[in-house]
């Protein structure tokens, strides 16, 4: 069966402890579409309390059963909430992708008086200070929990920046401490160097940290029996760490655990190529090019060639290391890293990733369920977002499920108007996928000798008429304006 992702969240997901609850009940439906896995948001404690997205990570040990930040369930339920979503995924057979946040914590319990120096925001390599002495909340201790699964308490020399000091204007500041006074290697020179994020940095050259971070990795193991990883914020972390970390929760948990990566980095495919190789493909890394490719495909219309989609993207270069995606929680609107595709395009954009051989497609809640919230544009206003559920969404997870396999053959020669087909296996039919980002059209193509004769129909019900398959094994496929078509044999 063809692996299919989902982003079982969004930024804007209701902060009323109910999304366990929802995914626990939507399991069936979920492995009826063909999802083989779910990527659930941070489970653990955030410095916001009940209305973290669990980004501004405080507690990892807290998936929702400590009194801390003024609630005892995070923002999606408590622990047993969890837990139990947990079991009813994986008695539908779908895998459960956790959210990873191990560049920074946030949310300090005690102010500690650190060693430091400002430097530059634009680039954090150039020293703007001598060194000075400031406070920051860089203790934590974390007192509803105390000392139970973790007695680790993180000081100031866990960490190698913060951007608060008290009594002081908000500035990078990079700590002095004994594991170095520079940052950390990053694979690329952005920002001078981009191991700063937000919030207190984390010093993974600290054998403790990293210790710790081991030790938790194994206990989440143990509490939720995830299948695999998503892991935050790559670009700012070490790739040292990670390949450690990889290593050793393979090891200790007896299971290949899959991980994709969030290195985003649209346009620059080279720098994912470089992440997976410097990492020795040990992870997946999401597709941010091909993401970027469908937003700006979405913008231009018919202006845009069809035939440059796949250009420059992780999905053409090295399939078996790219999540494919068509939109997630950072590109939705009035999020710092904006670039939705428009709604016209997405059934485009979804048979893209869903159809072909290449990539391990993941779908956006909002484009499966809708999604409705208010937040402010960057002008400080409120403004309403009304994100619809995909059109023919459902359809399209059931064409992945049970036509798009065997040999595809491209029919990439229009710029507006691309087609495939995918031939079948022994187990299932073929379909045939057109699609238009300007007029209607009809696109000739070989479905096969064994095909001859037979009548294919549009599952998506764009058209109501049939195409026969020649004594050629040909067809005539047609696909309406700005859509999509997906053309299947009729059963016997």
């Amino acid at each position: 069966m063809n692996q299919t992702m989902i982003q079982f969240f969004h930024w804007y997901s209701d902060g009323n402890q109910t999304l366990w609850k929802e995914a626990q009940k939507q399991s069936s439906y979920l492995a009826q579409l063909g999802i083989t896995s779910v990527w659930f948001p941070p489970a653990y404690k955030g410095t916001n309390g009940g209305y973290s997205t669990g980004y501004d990570a405080y507690d990892l040990f807290d998936l929702g059963e400590f009194d801390q930040k003024g609630t005892i369930p995070t923002k999606y339920g408590v622990k047993s909430d969890y837990i139990q979503a947990i079991k009813a995924l994986k008695e539908q057979n779908i895998q459960i992708i956790v959210d990873i946040v191990l560049g920074h914590k946030a949310g300090g319990d005690e102010l500690e008086k650190i060693k430091a120096v400002k430097v530059d925001e634009n680039n954090r390599e150039k020293i703007i200070s001598d060194i000075i002495e400031i406070e920051s909340y860089t203790k934590f201790t974390f007192p509803g929990r105390g000392k139970k699964y973790s007695d680790f308490e993180w000081n100031f020399t866990c960490f190698s920046g913060v951007d608060y000091a008290e009594g002081m204007d908000s500035h990078i500041f990079k700590i002095q401490s004994e594991y170095g006074n520079d940052w950390e290697e990053m694979i690329d020179d952005e920002k001078g160097n981009y191991d700063y994020l937000m919030y207190n940095d984390i010093e993974h050259r600290n054998p403790f940290v990293r210790e710790e971070l081991n030790n938790w990795a194994k206990w989440y193991f143990d509490q939720t029996d995830f299948d695999g990883v998503r892991l935050d914020a790559l670009k700012h972390i070490s790739f040292d760490f990670y390949k450690e970390w990889l290593t050793l929760i393979r090891s200790n948990s007896g299971k290949n655990i899959f991980a994709v990566g969030e290195y985003w980095a649209p346009g620059y495919l080279h720098l994912l190529q470089k992440y997976i190789e410097v990492t020795e493909g040990g992870m997946s890394l999401f597709d941010s090019s091909l993401q970027n490719n469908f937003h700006t495909a979405s913008r231009e219309g018919g202006a845009y060639d069809l035939r440059r989609i796949f250009d420059e993207t992780l999905t053409q270069a090295d399939p078996l290391h790219s999540v494919s995606l068509v939109d997630n929680h950072d590109t939705q609107p009035l999020q710092d890293l904006e670039a939705p595709v428009e709604e016209w395009f997405k059934p485009i954009a979804y048979a893209l990733i869903l159809l072909r051989e290449d990539g391990y497609p993941c779908v956006f809640y909002p484009d499966l369920y809708g999604a409705h919230y208010i937040d402010k544009d960057k002008e400080g206003n409120d403004q309403e977002i009304f994100l619809n559920k995909i059109n023919g969404i459902e359809e399209l997870l059931k064409a992945r499920k049970e036509y798009a396999y065997g040999i595809q053959k491209d029919y990439f020669e229009d710029a507006n108007c691309l087609g495939w087909v995918r031939e079948g296996d022994d187990e299932h039919a073929g379909c045939a996928v057109v699609l238009s980002n300007k007029e209607t059209y009809n696109k000739p193509m070989e479905m096969g000798e064994k095909y001859v004769g037979q009548t294919f129909y549009d599952l998506l019900g764009r058209f109501e008429e049939k195409v026969t398959i020649n004594e050629k094994g040909w067809g005539d496929f047609p696909v309406p304006a700005g859509n999509v078509s997906v053309w299947v044999p009729e059963q016997l």
